[in-house]
């Protein structure tokens, strides 16, 4: 068994060995720009701990951890251009660096490529491991029209942000453990365990993304902190001051999340002070808590020897655990 930094080793020299330069260099050049950064690569990394886990062969899933995170960061340049966001891991965006339209294209090549890459292995399981793809492709693309029909709503429910949260982010994580299990052939039992890990661990994820959009250092965060809050989005730390505020903080809420000022600073503030007189950090901190207590007696449950669980173990740690 491989550990944890021999993993993400591995994914570093299957990155470094492509170049995902081509013709035209406009259509090409973004893709390279957005694919040689890296970020923290946790989708590949995923996938091929899930290979090793059932001691499956790393040669077999190796495109497919490639085509997962380039299918990852295809989403990427079209949510960024959605949100108008400025900054992905400490650079500037795809659609501001060259223009919207490139954006679009070149998110679409990756999408492309992406299939490319799964269809490099044959494998007995490729035919499930295409399903298990396509269908998580969708879920995220229902993911994403909830996030944008929340922006025009006001009646938003946990539970339906959840959910939302759910296909947005989580199902990609779930489907790169279970994609990388049937590379090993592993039993279903031991597949769709790991898929429920993944999408508890997604759901904690994004929670500690919110978390850190509000309250994250930019430097260390890699985007811009406070966009949530300028952007009027619906975040589960919104909802819940929302469920506990009392009538007084719920209008301040009420008002400050309709408005847009040209100094966004004050009402960031303005929100926070909120939040923080209703314990809303804390609050969400013991929902991600949940999450991961989920997520654990789900990889507990795959009866393998708890060393070899140590990757995805260490792996979530790092996750959950990243600093405000």
């Amino acid at each position: 068994m491989l550990t944890l930094d021999q993993l993400s080793l591995k994914v570093k020299e299957y990155f470094d060995a492509e170049d995902f330069h081509g013709t035209p260099a406009n259509l090409f050049d973004p893709i390279a720009y957005t694919l040689a950064d890296g970020g923290k690569r946790i989708r590949p990394l995923m996938l091929l701990a899930a290979t090793d886990l059932f001691g499956g062969d790393l040669r077999q899933s190796r495109y497919a951890a490639i085509g997962i995170e380039t299918f990852h960061n295809f989403t990427l340049l079209h949510d960024d251009l959605m949100d108008q966001s400025p900054i992905r891991r400490g650079k500037t965006t795809v659609y501001l660096k060259w223009n919207p339209n490139t954006a679009i294209l070149s998110g679409d090549a990756m999408n492309i490529l992406a299939w490319q890459y799964f269809l490099k292995q044959p494998h007995p399981n490729l035919h499930q491991i295409l399903n298990i793809f396509q269908q998580t492709s969708m879920e995220i693309c229902q993911g994403q029209q909830y996030d944008m029909d929340f922006e025009q709503r006001n009646d938003v429910t946990i539970p339906e942000y959840l959910e939302m949260i759910r296909l947005k982010t989580a199902v990609l994580l779930a489907a790169a453990l279970k994609i990388g299990a049937l590379y090993a052939n592993a039993p279903q039992a031991d597949t769709d365990a790991l898929y429920d890990f993944g999408i508890n661990i997604g759901l904690a994820f994004q929670l500690r993304d919110d978390l850190l959009d509000a309250y994250g250092d930019t430097q260390t965060f890699g985007k811009q902190t406070g966009t949530d809050i300028k952007d009027n989005k619906k975040t589960y730390l919104l909802l819940k001051a929302l469920q506990t505020a009392d009538t007084a903080q719920r209008q301040q809420l009420a008002d400050l999340f309709s408005s847009t000022p040209a100094d966004p600073q004050p009402k960031i503030k303005q929100v926070l002070a909120i939040y923080d007189q209703l314990q809303i950090k804390q609050q969400t901190e013991t929902q991600i808590a949940l999450y991961h207590e989920a997520a654990i007696r789900s990889l507990d449950s795959i009866d393998l020897p708890q060393e070899s669980k140590q990757p995805l173990h260490q792996l979530t740690q790092k996750l959950l655990n990243r600093n405000i």
